[in-house]
């Protein structure tokens, strides 16, 4: 008998939602740029250097406490992310004081890179296990989150710095995104075992069909040692890699190609950010009716047209509509991969799996940005080098398709295991 839940799973998914909207304030480091810039002389390059390093450690981070996450439990793991995020805000107002970018680099870079790894998968697994009937639209719930916090956090911290200063700012943040995280880890947990929705519990008691089942069982270091792995990993980063490449470029590209002036692509941008967050809400909840193999099919079939025509697109209103679809593209990988681990491989260690996979995302943003500026300098021309993109994303298309050959594969033999009252379980 399945054990009744003493938690209400839409406040499960609020709380996931508080712990993304608090590291998604990463994606305005932007915002400190100029002021940096401006008061201490760093250059750019240097200054960017700290989200650079940011990234990277969410990645690694994701990847090596996956595990932590599975072991202890989403409470646990939440008040680490807590810990770290909230020391490398804190911490970075003090290198402020004490003007040391090096200082700044590993208090925001490193403990803040692990805060934003830990948290970012912390809610993920949990959220796949309270809403196995819409995994999608859960998943994407928490990471559109993480999408739209930087339409919130980037005003805010412009109105902070030119009214206390910036390690004030720092100070501020770090203090409020403590609280907020620390209040949703303490929410959140999993669910009991056997545990599922009243619907779906009314559902196998009157012997309707449910959401379809996983098709294997398996945990991390097993996921790892198959096809479809290496797949979805290839999927993601070729879909990151491209989407950071078109993010960092966007402003410029736009006045180049269909003759925005700087306000225009500037707003622009920013209104990307929206259809980022929006995206991966609506490409996840989508994946829960058409299935994941066929939203990123979709996503790449979408974006060889897009990038094809973009270099083309002189008029200002279409150049915008194609890069918002591919921006929703974007955003929509990033939240219908941990319910894809879940069709695929289980949910049994779906939190270590998605860490795994994140490693894509450290790979993607350190490649993205600096093969988009290579290739532009190289040839040119922002033509060739959409052209170029296009070409991986045939590449992805190719592994969505072959994916599907391994997922055909395993579900016969979970129907076969089925047949003989046996759990799927690959060796």
């Amino acid at each position: 008998m399945a054990e009744k839940a003493t938690k209400n799973r839409w406040l499960i998914a609020l709380a996931a939602v508080g712990i993304h909207l608090s590291i998604g304030s990463v994606y305005s480091w932007s915002v400190f740029t100029n002021p940096l810039n401006e008061t201490f002389g760093w250059s750019l390059s240097g200054i960017s250097l700290t989200f650079s390093i940011a990234i990277l450690f969410l990645g690694l981070s994701a990847a090596f406490m996956g595990h932590f996450v599975e072991k202890y439990g989403p409470r646990a793991a939440g008040l680490v992310a807590s810990v770290f995020f909230g020391v490398g805000m804190i911490g970075s107002g003090f290198a402020i004081q004490i003007e040391s970018l090096y200082t700044l680099y590993f208090f925001y870079g490193v403990l803040g890179g692990i805060g934003l790894g830990v948290g970012y998968i912390t809610p993920v697994s949990s959220l796949v296990k309270w809403f196995p009937d819409r995994r999608g639209m859960a998943t994407g719930l928490a990471i559109m989150g993480f999408g739209f916090a930087s339409l919130i956090a980037s005003p805010v911290i412009q109105r902070l710095i030119g009214a206390v200063g910036i390690a004030s700012t720092f100070y501020i943040l770090g203090a409020v995104y403590f609280v907020v995280m620390i209040c949703s880890s303490l929410y959140i947990s999993k669910p009991p075992e056997g545990w599922m929705p009243k619907g779906m519990r009314e559902d196998q008691e009157n012997g309707e069909e449910g959401p379809a089942e996983d098709i294997s069982y398996l945990r991390a270091n097993e996921a790892i040692k198959t096809r479809r792995f290496y797949l979805l990993w290839i999927m993601l980063f070729i879909n990151v890699t491209c989407g950071i490449a078109i993010l960092s470029v966007a402003s410029p590209m736009a006045q180049e190609i269909a003759g925005l002036s700087a306000a225009a692509a500037a707003t622009t941008v920013g209104i990307m950010g929206f259809f980022n967050g929006a995206g991966r809400l609506a490409w996840a909840s989508i994946s829960d009716y058409i299935g994941r193999p066929n939203v990123y099919t979709a996503f790449f079939i979408i974006q060889i047209a897009s990038f094809v025509m973009l270099p083309n697109l002189t008029q200002a209103l279409i150049f915008q509509a194609v890069l918002f679809l591919i921006i929703t593209c974007y955003g929509g990988g990033f939240a219908s991969i941990p319910a894809y681990i879940g069709d695929i491989f289980g949910t049994k260690e779906l939190g270590a799996i998605h860490g795994y996979i994140l490693t894509a995302w450290a790979a993607a943003g350190l490649v993205g940005p600096l093969l988009v500026s290579w290739l532009r300098e190289v040839t040119n021309s922002y033509e060739l080098t959409m052209y170029i993109f296009t070409g991986m994303f045939v590449l992805a298309l190719a592994a969505s398709l072959i994916i599907r050959i391994d997922i055909k594969k395993l579900k016969k033999q979970h129907e076969e295991s089925k047949q003989n009252g046996v759990t799927a379980k690959e060796s």
